[in-house]
């Protein structure tokens, strides 16, 4: 006996300014994050992979919504959200940054952009940050205003992506840095580019900052993109797995903190500034952990179908200590690849495991991570 359901929601999920234009070339389905859709299926996500790596996709990330801090204690505020230290951060900048509560727990992983000396934006992951960073301006005592502005992302990634925004901007977009950014018009459209994109790879994201030329600037970019072999495209599960990225809910939550992901290069506890959470952090640095995420080669298995929709148990010696947060196939590297939470004790490379998948123990061993360019050469090149 088989059944379907059907979902239909309301106007309290938000339509992207490129929503139109997806279906247009063709998006299969959609996800919700930070309450709006979010284009996940484009055909074959192996394809949409092999799409990425070998020449570029344009992905509708418009839920990435934008946290604008302004005001003469704009600066000083920033700061307060987040361990990571800002006082080097040139304007022009973009910085990854953790925000964290007072328990030293992660809220979001967005990537920071310095606009002007006392102008922001929190681009985000998927958590409220908006109404976090109003709540903290209300009792701070500093003079900040916190909105969400007219601004919808698209990522334009691969390894082509760099002649196709040549195509688009002219030679001197070329000289933007790695985590960098800059304001542009392309047709007297207004936005903000930088070279920053959750791939990966070499990659772009552009800040479209008025919604309604959303359809027209997506066309104007896949026109460009075509004589290199653009294709429309989500974000890659397989890619991002394989770099070792986190994906804020599954990987991260506000239970996990810094130091159990490997970010505690993220944290200063030395600098001056105060931060929310700068004394548990501290305490948490000097307990030490008792958990880890590590990388898993799930080998005792058929290549998966698609990733993981349930976080699997981990077991060793008769016991459980941890689960698996993300898993998928890696058609590159032919393997099943995941990142994971363990215990401390069963976190070192090399290590069996088992994987409880569908209440069946899949043999696993703990592996190094990034599963792919450790150094991220591409991303930077």
């Amino acid at each position: 006996m088989s059944s379907s359901v059907n979902t239909g929601f309301g106007t309290q999920i938000r339509k992207s300014p490129y929503f139109d234009a997806t279906v247009r070339w063709g998006v299969q389905g959609f996800s919700v994050y930070n309450h709006m859709y979010i284009p996940r299926d484009f055909g074959s996500p192996e394809q949409n992979f092999w799409n990425l790596v070998n020449t570029a996709i344009l992905c509708d990330v418009a839920v990435e919504r934008q946290v604008e801090i302004t005001g003469p204690d704009a600066a000083v505020f920033t700061q307060l959200l987040t361990p990571r230290n800002l006082s080097n951060m040139a304007v022009g900048q973009c910085k990854y940054v953790l925000i964290t509560n007072a328990s030293g727990g992660i809220l979001n992983d967005p990537i920071l952009l310095r606009l002007g000396e006392n102008h922001f934006w929190l681009s985000l992951a998927d958590s409220d940050i908006l109404l976090w960073a109003q709540g903290v301006a209300v009792n701070s005592g500093l003079d900040v205003t916190i909105s969400e502005p007219d601004v919808s992302p698209l990522q334009l990634q691969g390894p082509v992506s760099g002649e196709i925004m040549k195509s688009l901007f002219g030679e001197s977009i070329m000289d933007l840095r790695y985590y960098w950014l800059r304001e542009v018009e392309l047709d007297g459209i207004p936005m903000i580019v930088s070279r920053t994109g959750w791939s990966s790879e070499l990659g772009y994201e552009i800040y479209l900052r008025d919604g309604s030329r959303g359809d027209e600037l997506w066309e104007k970019i896949m026109a460009a993109g075509q004589p290199f072999g653009l294709q429309p495209g989500h974000t890659s599960t397989i890619r991002r797995i394989e770099g070792g990225m986190l994906s804020y809910h599954a990987d991260a939550d506000i239970h996990t903190n810094p130091y159990e992901v490997g970010l505690g290069r993220l944290v200063d506890l030395e600098m001056e500034a105060d931060f929310i959470g700068k004394a548990a952090l501290k305490r948490i640095q000097q307990d030490g952990v008792r958990r880890k995420q590590v990388g898993l080669c799930i080998d005792g298995v058929e290549p998966l179908s698609g990733p993981n929709s349930d976080f699997w148990p981990i077991d060793c010696q008769g016991k459980t200590v941890g689960k698996v947060t993300s898993a998928v196939h890696s058609p590159r590297l032919a393997r099943n690849i995941a990142l994971a939470m363990v215990d401390i004790d069963y976190a070192d490379i090399g290590t069996q495991v088992e994987v409880m998948i569908a209440g069946e123990p899949v043999q696993a061993i703990v592996a190094e991570k990034p599963f792919y360019d450790p150094k991220k050469q591409l991303a930077a090149a």
